[in-house]
């Protein structure tokens, strides 16, 4: 007792002194620490609770549901039940987007998987895949990728049947595309743009939608699963772009031809005609070419053709016959014409002929050339329409069936001291100028009367004989392509004779001698034609020739070079 009295005092000084006082006893307070340990405890135990029940009740569920992220052949199976699954495959319905006709236009149609028969095929392989999880563990499982071997069936012609039955295979509907091409030629050549149509590929959309009911996906769209047909030559093909290169080069040529006052002109809208297209590569048509070549020849030949004359005498005759006239030569004109064409170059274009004449048009001997009318036996000559010399002849001898023929010809050349060879004759003239292949115009010293109508008793061989001096004169005149138009005209019979005396007969070998000149090695054909003209001559026109001593001299000194 007295030791418990004594603890309820306590010292109030210090030191040495004790003061005895009664102590009031105090209340202690729990620590805040202890309050703590005591509410975590409690969360800890709800949230462990919690957890539980999570775990016990994904547990639970995941007994009859498939895990997050499981896929059966493709199709999102996730948290369904087998259930879920098979009515789901049951009340499928496929939405079906598709191209309209018009820009940005849609049809929409639905296809519901009774109409193609859909359904599970094995509900037992469904539950078993459910069963294989093991739900224990599902908080960490993770989705598995099953690939079942048939799950879903369905009847594949009802299918085919429900394709076959889409817009997209409608021609009401759908337009097939369409390859882009080059233009029709107008003005030059442009490429026709691609169409893209709404022509669905068959195959591609059966393969598009049994992908899209095997993942039984609700909506898909055809045009962005590329189903659709498309052209197999698309706008900016390399190879069209080429072509197309090609035949505006071609065509952007323009070639002019100039027949007189009559053009034919050979621009795009001709030469696109003739254009062929092999793959890459565009050439002109021959065939073509030459066609067209043929057709300016028949236009504008006039070769052999028959013409219309107005003749010196007032009287306009037919003249038939006879080979003057334009010839083209349609075989070097096509090749010319195609290498104008291939290397672009546009302009004036002068045809390749075997023959030319004077001018284009019904009048192509134009207004320089010799008329010759059998029937009075007389010529004459013009020389840029006016006549500037005309006189009596002898033609072919017609009762010995050499008579000369009409026609219309081109003197074929001209030559100085020419033989004429014939089946009983051989003489050497000073002037030739043939006309009608072996007939020709040229001197005759050994006549002495021209024009009347000698010719029908005493004519020549078919050629045209001249007084000397006339013939020197017209071989001045004409040159190779004048034309000579021979023509006979009833009616213009005359009696008239032109003489040739013998001074002017000695003028034959007196040109002859002088045409010597200095002798040398190469003067012999000179030396024997003087020689031939002189012995030709009748003896009173050798009185004329005053230059003979020449001729022996030049005789003699080209003698010595012989020998």
């Amino acid at each position: 007792m007295e030791n418990n009295k004594k603890d309820r005092y306590e010292s109030v000084s210090g030191k040495g002194y004790k003061s005895k006082k009664p102590v009031k006893k105090r209340k202690r307070n729990k620590p805040v620490f202890s309050n703590l340990k005591k509410y975590i405890g409690i969360v800890i135990g709800i949230v462990c609770i919690a957890l539980v029940a999570i775990y016990v009740n994904g547990t639970v569920y995941y007994t009859t549901h498939f895990y997050k992220g499981t896929h059966i052949n493709g199709i999102d199976v996730s948290k369904l039940t087998a259930d879920e699954v098979e009515n789901a495959i049951k009340d499928y319905e496929l939405t079906i987007t598709e191209r309209g006709k018009e820009k940005s236009a849609t049809y929409i149609e639905t296809l519901a998987g009774k109409d193609i028969d859909m359904k599970v095929v094995s509900r037992e392989s469904l539950d078993n895949l459910v069963k294989e999880q093991n739900q224990f563990v599902w908080f960490t499982a993770t989705g598995t990728n099953h690939e079942e071997k048939q799950m879903i069936e369905y009847d594949s012609d009802k299918l085919a049947e429900f394709v076959n039955n889409l817009k997209g295979l409608d021609s009401k509907y759908a337009d097939k595309p369409t390859n882009a091409s080059i233009s029709d030629y107008n003005n030059g050549y442009t490429i026709v743009e691609a169409k893209q149509g709404n022509f669905l590929n068959k195959k591609k959309t059966i393969e598009c939608l049994e992908n899209t009911i095997s993942s039984l996906k609700e909506k898909v769209d055809l045009d962005k699963e590329g189903c659709y047909r498309v052209p197999n030559i698309a706008s900016d093909s390399e190879q069209l772009t080429t072509v197309l290169n090609q035949l505006n080069k071609y065509t952007g040529t323009t070639i002019t031809y100039n027949f007189g006052d009559t053009q034919e002109v050979v621009d795009g809208s001709v030469i696109s005609g003739w254009l062929v297209v092999d793959g890459n590569n565009v050439s002109l048509s021959k065939e073509k070419v030459d066609e067209f070549v043929d057709s300016i020849r028949k236009k504008y030949d006039t070769i052999f053709s028959n013409r219309e004359f107005k003749t010196t005498y007032g009287k306009t005759v037919k003249v038939n016959g006879g080979d003057y006239g334009w010839w083209l030569n349609t075989a070097k004109e096509s090749e010319g014409l195609m290498q104008q064409i291939e290397n672009g170059e546009s302009g004036e274009r002068k045809p390749v002929y075997y023959q030319e004449a004077a001018s284009h048009g019904k009048k192509d001997y134009g207004d320089s050339y010799v008329e010759i009318n059998l029937t009075s036996q007389h010529l004459f000559v013009y020389k840029d329409g006016q006549k500037v010399l005309d006189t009596d002849f002898v033609s072919g001898n017609v009762s010995t069936n050499h008579g000369t023929h009409t026609g219309t010809y081109g003197i074929t050349y001209k030559e100085r001291y020419s033989v004429l060879v014939g089946e009983t004759y051989e003489s050497t003239v000073s002037y030739w100028m043939p006309f009608d292949e072996d007939i020709g115009m040229h001197d005759a010293i050994w006549k002495s009367q021209f024009g009347s109508n000698f010719y029908k008793t005493d004519g020549s061989h078919g050629c045209i004989n001249l007084p000397y001096l006339t013939a020197k004169k017209i071989y001045g005149y004409v040159e190779k392509g004048t034309p000579v138009i021979v023509y006979e005209l009833p009616g213009t019979e005359s009696g008239s004779v032109t003489y040739q005396n013998s001074s002017e007969i000695a003028q034959a070998a007196i040109e002859a001698i002088d045409a010597i000149g200095t002798v040398t090695k190469n003067s012999g054909d000179t030396i024997k034609d003087a020689r031939y003209m002189y012995n030709k001559i009748n003896s009173d026109a050798k009185k004329y020739v005053t230059n003979y001593d020449k001729l022996q001299a030049a005789e003699k000194k080209f003698k010595e070079y012989s020998n």
